[in-house]
């Protein structure tokens, strides 16, 4: 890409997201992902309705008078963003592909935790670690994640997603909030997703193309494997066809039910001709209210 369609790129994404920001997701944000505890800040005298429990007795000794101590909820996150980049990713039938959704979510998480004073560190994953970007303060920074979203080229086309789960476990050594983006089209994660759950605050974003629910009967079809290269013609025409490929998604389907209910992680669904407002709100709120 030329380095003024790339930077045309960025600043469209940059302005859309901060605006997002701004208006919708900040306040959702700062009470769906908490800090890690209370931190001591100050006292204060005593007042009727005050947790007994809460008074300072070295100050009320000193004073001859009761004193509280007051705590603040400690802000400061880490914020880890796992990308996947993987070939499946550049497929979508209406308005967007999902590696295009899938760069707008990234950039608002990561302006919405920015603004938050959180740090913010990316991921970007195929069947291997293909870039890692630590967690950073600052909006130079969110600005070079965007330009990576915009502009990475991974160097592998298929998925595991156990390899950037691994990664967060044995990287990240405080507990952060990690939001996996993906189309999960992917086995053999459970165990890593089992572990990095407990050691970290892991939420899923996962991104779909209705027609990867539902093939329609258009007759004779050149198909493409974007992870394998692969390409093969197929009769959608023929009923069986269309049965047994709607039978192996919705067997995906419940896998990945079980997957995530068992992990219990949160995990937002959201389709390619989709606005991802409303599902990321949902999730917020749905976290809040915990």
């Amino acid at each position: 890409m030329e380095t003024a369609e790339l930077l045309k790129r960025v600043r469209k994404i940059e302005i859309k997201s901060r605006g997002l920001t701004n208006q919708i997701f900040s306040g959702q944000y700062h009470s769906a992902f908490k800090g890690r505890g209370m931190a001591f800040s100050e006292v204060r005298e005593y007042q009727f309705g005050d947790d007994i429990r809460s008074i300072d007795w070295n100050v009320t000794a000193r004073f001859n008078h009761p004193y509280v101590k007051i705590f603040e909820e400690e802000r400061e996150l880490t914020v880890m963003i796992m990308i996947d980049v993987s070939g499946s990713n550049n497929f979508g039938t209406r308005q967007q592909l999902k590696s295009q959704k899938i760069t707008e979510i990234a950039a608002v998480l990561s302006f919405s935790a920015i603004q938050n004073n959180d740090k913010v560190g990316v991921i970007f994953f195929s069947d291997k670690i293909e870039k890692f970007i630590p967690p950073k303060k600052g909006t130079s920074h969110i600005l070079r994640i965007i330009r990576e979203l915009v502009d990475f080229k991974p160097e592998n086309t298929t998925t595991k997603i156990s390899e950037p789960l691994k990664f967060l476990t044995n990287a990240i050594k405080k507990r952060c909030t990690a939001f996996l983006i993906s189309d999960f089209i992917d086995e053999n994660f459970t165990d890593a997703i089992k572990i990095a759950s407990r050691k970290h605050d892991l939420i899923g974003v996962r991104i779909i193309d209705f027609r990867e629910t539902e093939i329609p009967d258009i007759g004779l079809v050149k198909f493409r494997d974007f992870e394998s290269g692969k390409q093969f013609w197929a009769d959608t025409s023929g009923k069986e066809l269309r049965n047994t490929l709607n039978y192996r998604w919705q067997k995906h389907e419940k896998q990945l039910q079980e997957i995530f209910l068992k992990s219990r992680i949160d995990v937002a669904t959201i389709q390619t001709d989709e606005d991802y407002i409303k599902p990321l709100m949902t999730l917020f709120k749905k976290r809040s209210s915990r």
